[in-house]
Parts: structure tokens; sequence; C-alpha cells
């Protein structure tokens, strides 16, 4: 074997590891045992599952932010607050029904791990759910519950952009870091 298809090899493993650990894991939770047993039958399904179910490798980046971690988590139990609370108000108003509407949203730093984290916030927040993710296009469409206009719409899009942001200063990789603070600085001018 030559010596770059052994890099490859050995990068490829070191890019999966952490996910077929975290298989391991799961299988080992699922069944409530942490036994050698179920240690081995969950690295035989680990890797039997990325062989048969072949996903893009995707590298994790590493770089956490804790202070924007912090203060994301903390908009994200707020905004989880007020929207069930938004959703409680509107079933229990008789005398109308509440809007609807499927928003798309273009999310402008987005790849596929930090859509998947706009797309999963975005769906926990009550009164939300991502229908689709258009990968290729980076759009998610996401579904609302009471909204009557187009001002209520573009607010619901400019919610999503604003926790892709969240996202992007808590986990996103530096050049997607530096390309929104150039945007942040481009519109205070």
């Amino acid at each position: 074997m030559r010596t770059e298809t052994r890099r490859r090899i050995r990068r490829d493993i070191a890019l999966q590891l952490p996910f077929l650990l975290w298989l391991v894991v799961l299988w080992m939770l699922l069944w409530h045992q942490f036994t050698p047993l179920s240690l081995v039958t969950g690295i035989i399904v680990a890797v039997f599952v990325t062989r048969v179910f072949r996903l893009p490798t995707v590298e994790l980046v590493g770089r956490v932010n804790l202070w924007y971690a912090f203060l994301a988590v903390v908009q994200f139990l707020w905004a989880v607050l007020l929207g069930a609370l938004s959703v409680a108000a509107q079933v229990f108003d008789f005398r109308r029904q509440p809007g609807a509407a499927i928003v798309g949203v273009p999310l402008r730093y987005a790849d596929d791990i930090l859509m998947t984290h706009v797309a999963v916030i975005s769906s926990l927040v009550p009164g939300s759910l991502v229908v689709e993710a258009d990968r290729d296009r980076r759009i998610l469409y996401v579904h609302v519950i009471g909204v009557r206009d187009r001002a209520e719409v573009e607010k619901v899009r400019e919610d999503v952009l604003r926790w892709e942001k969240r996202v992007v200063r808590a986990l996103g990789t530096p050049a997607q870091y530096r390309a929104l603070r150039e945007d942040e600085a481009g519109g205070r001018r």
C-alpha cells in the first residue's frame, strides 16, 4: 500500500472514530447494559451501520466558544418558554383560528452540521417545525403557526437566521465565524 493511501485510511478512521464511539455508547444505552458483550455487539453494529448506510464524512471542527454556547442555550430556553406560551394562547383563543405558513429560509453560512443544528433548534421551539431541508440550496422550510401576514413571515425568517448566527458563533468553523464577522461589520457601515 502506498503511503498516501495509508494516510487517507488513517484520516478516515480518525474522522469516523467519534461517530463509531457514539453509536457504541448509544447501543449500550439502548440495551441498558454496560458489559463486554454489549460493547462487542455495539462495535459490530456500529461498523455494520457505517458500512451499509454510507454517509459523507463530516469533519467535526472541535471549536466551541463556551460563552456564545452558553448564551445560545439561555436564548433557546427563553425561546422555548415564549413559544410554549404563544402556542397555549393560540389554542385557548376560541375567537379565531391561528394562521399557519411554510416559510423558506435560505441559510448563509450553513454546512451540513450547522444546518442540522439550526433545523433541530428551530423544530424544538414550540409553534415551528422544519418540514424539509434542501441541502443543495441550503434552504430550510419551516412550518409555523400563528402567522397572519407577510411581516410575521419575515419575522420567522429573521428568527431562523438569528439562530444560524448564534450557532456559528458557538460552534461554527473559523471560516464561517470570519464570514459572519465580515457581514456584521459590513452591515454596520
